[in-house]
C-alpha cells in the first residue's frame, strides 16, 4: 500500500515559480514510475510529467522547458519545480504512482496562477 500527500500549491503570479512536493509512505517507492497530473475545472485530467525508476523523464509539451520533475529516493519524495508559470497552469495537481488507471493517488494540491 502507498500513501501519498502533496503540498506546495498556492497562488502565484504569471512568470512566477512554485515547487510541489509529494511525500510518500509505504514500500517499493523506487520501483514505481512517478507522475504529476493536473486537472482544471471542466477539463480532462492530463499528464504533466513523469519519472521512471531509471530516472528517465517525460513532459507534456505545454510544460517542457518550464517544469522539472525529480525524486529523492531516501526521502521517498517526488517534486515538481514549476517556473515561468502561466494562467493556463491553474489546476489541481495530483501525484501518482504506478500509472493512471491502477496506480495510487494523493488528494491533490491547488495551483492558481493569476495577477
Amino acid at each position: 500500500q502507498v500513501h501519498i500527500v502533496e503540498s506546495g500549491g498556492g497562488l502565484a503570479q504569471p512568470g512566477g515559480s512554485l515547487r510541489l512536493s509529494c511525500a510518500v509512505s509505504g514500500s517499493l517507492f523506487s520501483i514505481y514510475t512517478w507522475a504529476w497530473y493536473r486537472q482544471a475545472p471542466g477539463k480532462q485530467r492530463e499528464l504533466v510529467a513523469d519519472i521512471t525508476m531509471s530516472e528517465s523523464t517525460n513532459y507534456a509539451d505545454s510544460v517542457k522547458g518550464r517544469f522539472t520533475i525529480s525524486r529523492d529516493v531516501p526521502k521517498k519524495s517526488v517534486y515538481l519545480q514549476m517556473s515561468n508559470l502561466k494562467p493556463e497552469d491553474t489546476a489541481g495537481y495530483y501525484c501518482n504512482a504506478g500509472g493512471e488507471k491502477y496506480g495510487f493517488w494523493g488528494q491533490g494540491t491547488q495551483v492558481t496562477v493569476s495577477s
